[in-house]
């Protein structure tokens, strides 16, 4: 079994429904963080982000996730409650939450606005 750490970015230059990650031909993905900034630092932006498999069926992971101006959100992380997204002050905060990913399983996004949002996903990928 080999492995191999990969990562994937872009910069959001359209508000049409991008494609980001494809998990290769015999291979599991696990992504370990995905990352979001806005470089607008006068207005916020929406993203939407979602998991679609190899039958075309969307599975939205996250759905109009506000990225405020001019900072970073990581996607995946633990310990943020999940109506607000504001931290929780807990033992188990601030972890991340592995996505598992199967064969030509894909990860796209929407933004809310063109050319404010990047995206930097990391995957370890099994073969």
């Amino acid at each position: 079994m080999a492995t191999a750490y990969a990562n994937h970015k872009a910069n959001l230059t359209s508000s049409a429904s991008t494609t980001i990650y494809t998990v290769g031909s015999e291979k599991t993905a696990i992504i370990k963080s995905i990352r979001i900034s806005n470089s607008n630092a006068n207005r916020s932006c929406d993203i939407t982000l979602n998991l679609v498999d190899t039958s075309s069926v969307v599975y939205p992971l996250e759905t109009s996730r506000e990225i405020p101006k001019g900072s970073s959100v990581e996607l995946l992380q633990t310990g943020l409650e999940a109506s607000t997204g504001e931290n929780v002050r807990s033992a188990r905060a601030g972890g991340s939450a592995p996505l598992v990913m199967n064969e030509s399983e894909v990860i796209k996004v929407v933004a809310e606005r063109a050319g404010d949002l990047t995206i930097v996903i990391s995957v370890l990928e099994i073969s």
